[in-house]
């Protein structure tokens, strides 16, 4: 799911590698920014997101115990299921869309390739069939976990992110593969909150 950052020299500097689309992507779930994913973190990620208490709590344990060891290569097992942002390319699943390479950079091909083959009611945009049908085409044989990962991410994602017409566009589902969607419904339900609290308190 993502490449760990190397040391590069550019015009005479030691600089560090930039993070790849999938490691942006787990990075918001990195709540204090060490570079490693608690499930508690994952559990305070998708609560920012707006997902509802079980369906977070079930998220960050189903997320975290199937990711630790896959990205900890080496690493003694933790009780604590740590998530290194780092080695999130080891994580890819299988039945997925390919839009993460191997080490986790976006593939520009691949997602154009997700709506030219099933955003048939809309040219940019899937309605929640056509996620079903891109979640069947995608099954790899005995891929169970694939299957249960791919499910739960676009319906979490289609929960999230879809328009007042339930489809979800192409400019959000690009969103959520380099995280910059997440940031953006944190950031909205930050401030609708605010605004509902300082209704609240504003005197008759």
């Amino acid at each position: 799911m993502s490449r760990q950052a190397s040391p590069n020299s550019k015009g005479g500097k030691s600089v560090k590698e930039e993070k790849t689309a999938l490691e942006k992507h787990v990075a918001f779930f990195d709540r204090n920014g060490d570079g490693v994913v608690y499930p508690w973190e994952t559990y305070q990620g998708f609560r920012a997101l707006g997902t509802g208490r079980i369906v977070s709590a079930f998220v960050g344990i189903f997320i975290n115990l199937g990711l630790s060891r896959k990205t900890r290569p080496g690493k003694e097992f933790s009780p604590l299921f740590p998530i290194e942002v780092k080695n999130s390319r080891f994580g890819i699943h299988g039945s997925d869309t390919d839009v993460y390479d191997k080490d986790g950079r976006f593939v520009e091909s691949k997602f154009e390739e997700i709506f030219k083959k099933h955003a048939h009611t809309h040219k940019d945009a899937l309605t929640s069939k056509e996620i079903q049908n891109l979640l069947k085409t995608n099954r790899e044989p005995n891929d169970y976990r694939g299957w249960l990962s791919a499910f739960l991410e676009w319906k979490i994602l289609h929960d999230l992110g879809k328009d007042k017409n339930g489809l979800l566009t192409k400019d959000t589902v690009r969103g959520v593969y380099d995280g910059s969607l997440f940031k953006q419904l944190e950031e909205q339900r930050s401030s609708s909150s605010s605004s509902s609290r300082r209704k609240k308190h504003k005197p008759p």
